[in-house]
């Protein structure tokens, strides 16, 4: 079943309002009518079933049949900061890391960050991510969208860190010397409800200066297991580690 986000003002006790571009994805693209059903989720703890009672070129009702419990978020929350990639990989990361079950994503420059992104340049670009990852949302049954947080400087993260139970830095030397404990470690220690910072490098990865600066602040080093992973993969790697630890093994 078809599902949407609308905001907490647009849905009551009896009825959802449908508004924006999802009004064209229902009618155009969808070619649903009057009767059909779609899921409606307010962004937070709110998940009905609804049936489609009126429709018009700029807005849909749709009245409540029931509330759902999808139960489909993390039960922790982990914000991946990510050292700016080239091309497009960024919104893969996004796209991917919703459907893992991210709660938000910080956009970092590292020092070997090859891409920059002027003020015009990242308001797009941060719209851009931000409709990746509704729609990533949508189609893997999150009952809420991961926050796109503003591209920040090393300095601005390092600020961050002490927001979080847990910061988990992912460092090439640390794989390579075969360290494989400490994501383990800090996951055990970590009580569900928690929240984890997961830092990953750009495609040069973590240089020793951002390492020292970064574990200095309270970041754990780890390796994502023996081999060594790409930028766009590291999160993913573990994000898919978080969701096993939390959710499968318990």
């Amino acid at each position: 079943m078809q599902r949407y986000f609308v905001a907490k003002e647009q849905m009551t006790e009896q009825q959802v309002q449908i508004i924006g571009d999802d009004v064209k994805h229902i009618l155009r693209v969808m070619r649903m009518d009057v009767g059909d059903e779609i899921i409606c989720s307010d962004n937070d703890s709110r998940t009905v079933r609804c049936c489609i009672s009126s429709k018009a070129d700029n807005e849909i009702i749709a009245d409540i049949l029931e509330k759902l419990r999808p139960d489909t978020e993390l039960p922790v929350q982990v914000t991946i900061a990510q050292g700016l990639p080239k091309g497009d990989k960024l919104e893969l990361i996004v796209q991917k890391g919703t459907e893992l079950g991210a709660s938000g994503f910080l956009p970092y420059v590292a020092v070997r960050s090859i891409v920059k992104w002027d003020q015009k340049k990242a308001s797009k670009k941060l719209e851009r991510l931000g409709k990746i990852a509704k729609e990533a949302a949508e189609q893997s049954y999150r009952e809420r969208i991961p926050v796109i947080h503003n591209i920040c400087s090393l300095a601005q993260l390092k600020k961050e860190l002490s927001s979080y139970d847990t910061v988990i830095l992912a460092y090439e030397e640390t794989a390579k010397s075969r360290e494989q404990a400490q994501l383990g470690k800090a996951l055990t220690a970590l009580s569900s409800g928690g929240s984890i910072l997961i830092i990953i490098g750009p495609e040069g990865g973590i240089t020793e200066d951002e390492f020292k600066q970064l574990t200095e602040a309270g970041a754990i080093a780890c390796g994502f297991g023996p081999r060594i992973l790409r930028t766009e993969t590291a999160s993913l790697y573990a994000l898919s580690a978080i969701s096993y630890h939390f959710e499968l093994m318990r």
